[in-house]
């Protein structure tokens, strides 16, 4: 495995995780932190306006899904107290293995990590990590600590990490540079948070019922990896002996815990393979999977099958990957879980073994989009309603659903389906760009360029969120009610974003 060292000048200040940053200590700490959370949010979401605008960026519902899920289980089974704390997962398709968390609750996850990680617990284990350097408040800290050069410093950082998508050498540069004085004037203050973050993570990890084991037996296979690595960072971020220190004593923490074997859900298994679909050329992907199918070198037959199928769509296959779907289902049947069943009656338990369908909402949004490409809409709208009904939270089920709506000029319904979709989750900002899609087709201008301030809004794009309600203003086709509504909006945004320049 080949890692950038960019990440290794990065990570000190947005608390990452990569062989480097592993070994390097996070910077350092101030007796309180005086940034609000207000504040913090509003440094997070600047920093992603640049992440999101990137192609790494993974704009994927279900990976991005998946990441929550992990993340919500992890947050239930922390005993720390962060009610006014928001958390946002996401993903980006780079190669390297790094994680990081960002102000105001953003935590990026890199594709290399997520395929490095060998079970669901060692990618817990990073998350908990993660999480823990959160709800101490280690990054508000170390903001308020530095005062307003550490915000341009951020910022800095921020644009360096996009740099080094293409050359990596500049944004090492970059980083690097940008960072010298502060790394060696605060090296000695970090090791306390790592080891923080690495003890309340490895309790946030136990709370959730998942393998304790998993957060050092990824460590270590990133110690290992980290001696072939090339020396191309500067003296001060090269690598310190304290991953040892850290490793040992998560080992001293697990030694008396009682062995627990937890099984990898069907879901990180699915997005594995979708991340693996996603890698290089078309052709090299499905040649990948055809060749571990082959051979039988995978861990679920599943999601080998469902990572086949992604590649075949991207290869424009379709009608492979229409056949090829017919195998998953049948090995999706065939490969079923057993499902144990107790029988208290008499005071007995007896235990009942019977095979449950490894179904799972990923394969049916990929049986779907399989059948849209083979021009079978009435089979794809089956299965879309047929799976909205067993998994209505699934978000690529419903925005798949809106847009093959939209799509088949079913303009009414589709707005009627998004209207209801967004009374349960208010704050999704697909489902706003897809609404605005809708009223466009409509001609209603109005509506249009409010729902596209909603979507601007939640990604913190004030100037062209007010830049949007000032148009719809100028449309003069809403009714007095919601022009009402744009003008009270839009005098809100203006004064949030007058707020924020101050």
């Amino acid at each position: 495995m080949k890692l950038r060292y960019l990440t290794a000048a990065i990570l000190p200040l947005l608390f990452a995780l990569n062989v480097s940053a592993d070994e390097l200590p996070e910077l350092g700490d101030v007796s309180q932190a005086t940034i609000s959370p207000r504040q913090e949010r509003q440094l997070g979401l600047q920093i992603m306006t640049e992440i999101r605008a990137d192609r790494s960026y993974l704009d994927d519902p279900e990976i991005a899904a998946y990441l929550t899920n992990l993340g919500n289980r992890l947050l239930a089974g922390s005993n720390e107290d962060h009610p006014d704390q928001e958390f946002e997962f996401f993903a980006l398709q780079d190669p390297s293995i790094n994680a990081f968390a960002l102000p105001g609750g953003f935590m990026g996850f890199n594709s290399g990590l997520i395929l490095a990680a060998q079970g669901e617990s060692e990618l817990a284990g990073v998350m908990a990590h993660e999480i823990a350097h959160v709800t101490q408040k280690h990054l508000a800290r170390m903001i308020s600590g530095q005062k307003y050069g550490m915000l341009t410093t951020l910022a800095s950082l921020a644009v360096a990490i996009l740099v080094s998508r293409s050359n990596p050498q500049a944004g090492q540069a970059a980083a690097a540079a940008a960072q010298a004085l502060a790394i060696q004037s605060r090296l000695d203050f970090t090791r306390d948070n790592e080891k923080e973050a690495d003890r309340i993570g490895l309790n946030i990890l136990t709370s959730a019922g998942l393998d304790p084991n998993g957060m050092t037996e990824f460590f270590e296979r990133l110690q290992k990896a980290g001696r072939f690595h090339e020396n191309g960072a500067p003296s001060y971020l090269r690598t310190h002996p304290i991953t040892y220190e850290r490793i040992a004593d998560i080992q001293n923490r697990t030694h008396n815990m009682s062995y627990r074997q937890v099984p990898d859900s069907l879901d990180f298994q699915l997005v594995r393979a979708k991340l693996r679909a996603l890698q290089g050329k078309p052709k090299d992907a499905v040649r990948y999977f055809e060749s571990s199918i082959r051979d039988k070198r995978y861990n679920s037959e599943v999601a080998e099958r469902y990572g086949l199928i992604n590649a075949l769509l991207r290869d424009r296959n379709y009608v492979r990957a229409d056949k090829e779907l017919t195998l998953l289902y049948e090995t999706s049947r065939a490969g079923g879980m057993i499902e144990m069943l107790e029988n208290h009656r008499l005071g007995t338990a007896i235990r009942i073994e019977r095979k449950i369908s490894r179904s799972s909402p990923m394969i049916e949004t990929l049986a779907a989009r399989v059948k849209l490409a083979m021009g079978q809409s009435a089979d794809a709208f089956g299965i879309y309603r047929t799976a909205l009904r067993i998994y209505p939270q699934h978000r690529a089920l419903t925005y798949d659903y809106a847009e093959a709506l939209l799509r088949s000029d079913s303009v009414d319904a589709a707005l009627k389906f998004i209207n209801q979709q967004l009374l349960f989750t208010p704050n999704d900002i697909r489902l706003y760009n897809l609404q605005a899609q809708g009223y466009a087709a409509l001609g209603r201008n109005l509506l249009q360029h409010r729902a596209q301030a909603e979507a601007y809004i939640r990604q913190g794009y004030l100037a062209a969120a007010i830049d949007q309600l000032q148009t719809a203003l100028r449309s003069n086709d809403g009714d007095f009610y919601q022009v009402s509504s744009v003008e009270a909006r839009l005098k809100e945004m203006r004064e949030l974003a007058t707020a924020n320049k101050n």
